[in-house]
């Protein structure tokens, strides 16, 4: 009998060291071999501008969607407020690279926006996130609202007419480290004391202060975090579209982000990955039938969510252990095991 076995510990079950290190390296692998094919397809020009726009499109609707399911999906906070955090991120980031064109003023801009979209978020968090469900997107949506109607009267925004020229320094290699960046650190939150506090409180929040837990400053956190990389998400879309107006950032934009969020399944950062992905491609095959596609966008939406009400996902995440349960021999040699 092995020294582990007569302390009473079972180490078959006990992920070991050399297994966690290979789990991160196929995934770095992985990443790394995304990021240079698609490098060297936008270097061949087969990735023009036109289809440039649509994977920027997605790698920024990939930072809203899994900031957002942070607070919705796995902390239980019905929030109808992202489009005003990315709002905030998006000036900032221009107004500071408009004063300084270099890559650091980009940089700079971006921390700048993303911390004082945290930084709202603490303000309007501390006081209403003591609601909950329909009276707290309420007072989510008032909040956004109250950012645009700001923006689209301040002077230094230029108004209703938006800021224009805007330095463009986010080009591929930008938007996969900022996208990339944006889950892995949300997915580090996740499986931290943090993390793990906020899947306890959207589950029964009385039976996670009876344990300790203050709901209170884990919903506070989540809603910070969640705010930051929205504006991170804004940075991106200011400094590649060069362009941007309060109008972008209405209650629609909120709801947009909300339907990716739970098509792709509420708890689960991959469904968000993937619902962003597929909506984006299917507003780019139905853009050549303007008079019909919204209708078409919206009644995939709904067949979607018939035949799969909990999203694409559910609450899991993409493994290589789900994909092999996905091959039917691969399956039964599991089971028979």
């Amino acid at each position: 009998m092995s020294g582990s076995q007569t302390l009473g510990l079972d180490t078959s079950t006990t992920p070991s060291r050399s297994f966690v290190h290979a789990s991160w390296f196929r995934k770095t692998v992985l990443l790394a071999a995304v990021y240079l094919v698609v490098l060297l397809l936008v270097q061949a020009d087969v990735i023009n501008d036109y289809r440039l726009i649509t994977i920027a499109t997605i790698c920024i609707n990939i930072v809203l969607a899994t900031s957002l399911n942070l607070i919705t999906g796995f902390t239980g906070q019905f929030s109808l407020g992202h489009a005003g955090f990315m709002a905030i991120g998006a000036y900032v980031t221009a107004l500071v690279t408009i004063q300084i064109d270099s890559v650091w003023g980009f940089v700079l801009g971006l921390l700048a926006g993303a911390l004082l979209a945290s930084l709202v978020g603490l303000l309007i968090g501390l006081p209403t996130l003591r609601l909950r469900g329909d009276y707290l997107a309420i007072v989510t949506l008032g909040m956004a609202e109250i950012i645009r109607i700001v923006l689209l009267n301040l002077k230094v925004t230029n108004g209703a007419a938006g800021l224009q020229g805007i330095p463009q320094f986010v080009n591929w290699t930008w938007l996969f480290i900022l996208t990339a960046g944006s889950v892995v650190l949300i997915s580090n939150y996740l499986h931290s004391r943090h993390g793990r506090d906020s899947i306890a409180v959207r589950e029964d929040e009385i039976a996670a202060e009876s344990i300790g837990v203050n709901s209170t400053r884990t919903k506070t956190m989540s809603f910070m975090v969640g705010a930051f990389f929205g504006g991170i998400a804004g940075g991106m879309y200011a400094s590649f579209f060069y362009f941007i107006k309060p109008d972008t950032f209405n209650f629609m934009k909120s709801v947009d982000i909300l339907v990716i969020v739970v098509l792709g399944g509420l708890g689960s950062l991959s469904g968000s990955v993937i619902a962003a992905i597929l909506l984006a491609i299917v507003s780019t095959l139905l853009q050549p039938f303007p008079e019909i596609r919204m209708i078409l966008y919206a009644l995939i939406l709904i067949l979607i969510m018939i035949f799969r009400p909990q999203g694409l996902m559910g609450s899991r995440e993409l493994s290589v252990k789900l994909f092999s349960r996905l091959i039917p021999g691969r399956a039964r040699t599991e089971r028979t095991r």
